[in-house]
């Protein structure tokens, strides 16, 4: 019985020593060679500073809207609803939303709206929208800012990023810089 104890207090010292020291060590060295040291990635406009991969909110109808978000956009704690497809409230909110979209996007029928339009995604702090979620949107912004449709779907394909490596993930579009674009876009 002894010697069984004094392995588990052994193997518990070195999995705390691996797992607290060594392995934490090692993923602050591969934070290092990302962008920005793993601090986040700045962008600053007009004198003001954002998160490019952290979602946020969206509302004017000059812009490209957001997916939505349970925690309003607060990166100081994410996660998601935990509410399944078949939950009652969950299943209203949805349903508010489809409504709250239509009504802002009045040329659109309900099947167009992609599911991302709609629905927030696990962290609720996706910065991306896919290609169809902003193309939902393009009358409305063209009618707001007075610009030609063609403008904003040429604005929407020079800022979709590609799949990495052509393989993995969809298509989709950081809705922080497509609305940064669009206000450069005259």
């Amino acid at each position: 019985m002894k010697n069984y104890l004094w392995i588990g207090v052994k193997l518990t010292l070195v999995t705390l020593v691996f797992f607290a020291g060594l392995y934490t060590l090692f993923i602050l060295g591969i934070a290092q060679m990302a962008p920005n040291q793993g601090k986040g990635i700045m962008t600053e406009s007009n004198g003001k500073k954002f998160y490019s991969n952290i979602g946020q909110s969206f509302t004017d109808a000059r812009y490209f809207n957001s997916r939505p978000s349970v925690v309003n956009y607060n990166a100081a704690g994410s996660g998601g609803s935990n509410k399944g497809p078949g939950n009652p409230e969950y299943l209203a909110e949805v349903q508010k939303r489809i409504d709250t979209f239509l009504i802002q996007n009045p040329e659109i029928k309900a099947n167009e709206i992609p599911a991302d339009m709609v629905t927030a995604s696990g962290s609720g702090l996706d910065p991306n929208i896919s290609v169809q979620g902003a193309k939902v949107q393009i009358k409305r912004i063209a009618k707001a800012r007075n610009i030609e449709e063609k403008k904003l779907e040429d604005l929407i394909a020079q800022n979709t990023e590609k799949p990495l490596l052509g393989l993995f993930g969809p298509e989709k579009i950081n809705v922080l810089q497509l609305n940064l674009a669009l206000d450069k876009l005259k």
